[in-house]
């Protein structure tokens, strides 16, 4: 299964929708927001994207709280299972046991993918583009001896998109 994380739009709508668009080209089957979505209107990409999503509240989504029951927002440390996976979500990092195979966070705006047997952490990095002049988002793929990590990156003012790819074995 492939799933399109993403992270820190802010209210950079229009660079969302970019990672948003690759990921969904690419063959992604569902969508992760790791938080500061800011934007109501980032809300509707998500909900109008065509995959199922989840998005966790961010530092910067208080304001979002009134549209709880429209969109498929989470309070963190949200715990779910998809592809046979337990995976953990949160903005802020900081629950960071491992006690899920995947442990997905934002906020930092720095992207982060490490596997220290049995998990898998991954921060996609700011899509914003905020602190630096990149855009970064990624694709998780998982089958069931791998997990592939693509990190997405593309430059401001740029049509390239540049992809990075790290491979960890799963336990059995």
């Amino acid at each position: 299964m492939k799933i399109g994380i993403i992270s820190d739009t802010h209210s950079k709508v229009k660079k969302a929708k970019r990672a948003l668009d690759t990921l969904i080209s690419d063959g992604a089957e569902f969508i992760v927001h790791a938080g500061d979505i800011v934007e109501l209107e980032t809300l509707e990409l998500l909900k109008n994207c065509g995959l199922r999503y989840v998005a966790v509240y961010g530092n910067n989504d208080a304001h979002l709280g009134q549209y709880h029951g429209d969109y498929n927002l989470v309070q963190e440390p949200y715990m779910f299972k998809i592809a046979n996976t337990k995976f953990k979500l949160m903005h802020m990092p900081f629950y960071m046991a491992p006690d899920a195979e995947v442990i997905i966070s934002g906020h930092t705006h720095t992207f982060h993918c490490d596997f220290k047997k049995p998990a898998l952490f991954l921060n996609p990095g700011e899509a914003c583009a905020r602190n630096k002049p990149i855009s970064e988002w990624a694709m998780l793929h998982i089958t069931e001896s791998e997990f592939t990590v693509t990190r997405y990156t593309r430059a401001n003012k740029s049509d390239t998109i540049e992809q990075e790819q790290y491979n960890y074995k799963r336990e059995s």
